[in-house]
């Protein structure tokens, strides 16, 4: 439906909102199949209430400590005005003293159409290429992104464990049948 030569979801997105004259664009991830209609409301809610950002998405409290030190567990850290300063798979803030709060990246972006426009003729930059993180395309070039905090747990589908967890999730609620045999 996309040219396929996309470095990222966000360029095939781009592609895809040019042809609609919506002011807002949001993006949930397929690796986010669970994703929480609620969670998505407040990512677009936060962004509609910060004025600069041209781009919002959502971060969740680390509970479980083993994803702090998976890299398929993006992590983030904000500012003070619940912007974004920085994602990374690996974790950070880098803990010295015991204490630190991590919050993971979930899966989804809202965007102000121009910008979403715009995005695809952004340099890549090395803190994009070195992370394979999209997002990271907009911070390095300047650009706000509001994170809004929930309560949501993500179940994002990135290993065939994930993909097995989903499963069976959804096998036991009767909704996907597991095909594992």
């Amino acid at each position: 439906m996309t040219s396929p030569s996309h470095p990222s979801g966000t360029d095939r997105v781009a592609e895809a909102a040019s042809a609609y004259p919506h002011s807002l664009v949001v993006n949930i991830q397929g690796d986010e199949p669970l994703i929480d209609p609620a969670a998505i409301d407040a990512a677009v809610l936060a962004l509609l209430e910060d004025d600069d950002a041209l781009m919002g998405t959502l971060a969740k409290r680390i509970e479980d400590v083993s994803e702090i030190m998976n890299p398929n567990v993006v992590k983030v850290v904000m500012g003070r005005d619940g912007r974004a300063l920085y994602f990374s798979r690996s974790p950070i803030p880098y803990d010295r003293g015991g204490g630190a709060v991590y919050f993971k990246h979930i899966g989804l972006y809202v965007y102000r159409r121009e910008f979403l426009l715009e995005y695809p003729q952004l340099p890549v930059g090395p803190l994009e290429q070195v992370e394979k993180l999209e997002q990271l395309r907009a911070l390095e070039n300047g650009y706000k992104i509001r994170v809004a905090e929930t309560e949501y747990e993500s179940l994002g589908v990135d290993t065939p464990e994930d993909l097995a967890r989903v499963e069976q999730l959804f096998g036991t609620r009767g909704v996907w049948p597991s095909t594992s045999s």
